[in-house]
């Protein structure tokens, strides 16, 4: 059971309200004038993607939902779900897309990624924070005002479109942020 302060600080922490599975995206401590502290917190469901706000008291207690991460490897995109290939039992699992979010862009087949199952489904996909992608278009950078940072388009693996610095080609591997897609650094 999750206290008060650990849903305080519970960014990112899965939870079970009323049965179903929720990951907190955001949590904001509140404490007014002789009133009790309170949590506004959104949420996003976890089967249905749909996001919801709820307010948590400081006597509340929620359930941290029992999510088992297994290894998959995605396989393809059909009629508006990714299928994802269980490594051990080689079963198939699919995902509506809405579920996966803005990290479907970095997919690319054959990939490696942890699939979160609640109750034995699948609910979504957890990927590696910084992955390295192929730069697949770069035009030749434009040395004029080089007095601050300075970016260009590229078109990385997957056909992503992102801003890099200019000294990055065609052909060379980047490390991207999955969450934000932004440039981190040469691989």
């Amino acid at each position: 059971m999750l206290e008060f302060n650990d849903i305080r600080k519970g960014k990112g922490k899965i939870i079970v309200l009323d049965g179903e599975p929720y990951v907190i995206t955001s949590a904001e401590f509140l404490r007014k004038q002789m009133r009790r502290p309170v949590v506004n917190s959104i949420m996003k469901h976890l089967r249905t993607g749909q996001t919801r706000e709820h307010t948590f008291q400081q006597s509340d207690r929620v359930e941290e939902a029992d999510i088992q991460r297994m290894p998959h490897q995605y396989l393809y995109e059909q009629d508006g779900k990714y299928v994802f290939m269980n490594n051990e039992t080689y079963e198939q699992s699919e995902i509506p897309k809405d579920i996966i979010g803005d990290i479907a862009r970095f997919l690319l087949e054959g990939q490696e990624v942890q699939v979160m199952l609640f109750e034995g489904s699948p609910v979504t996909v957890d990927m590696p924070i910084k992955i390295d992608r192929k730069v697949i278009e770069a035009p030749p950078g434009v040395r004029g005002d080089t007095s601050s940072n300075v970016t260009k388009d590229i078109v990385i693996e997957g056909g992503v479109h992102m801003r890099a610095p200019l000294f990055i080609k065609e052909g060379d591997v980047i490390k991207v942020d999955s969450r934000t897609g932004d440039y981190l650094e040469r691989a």
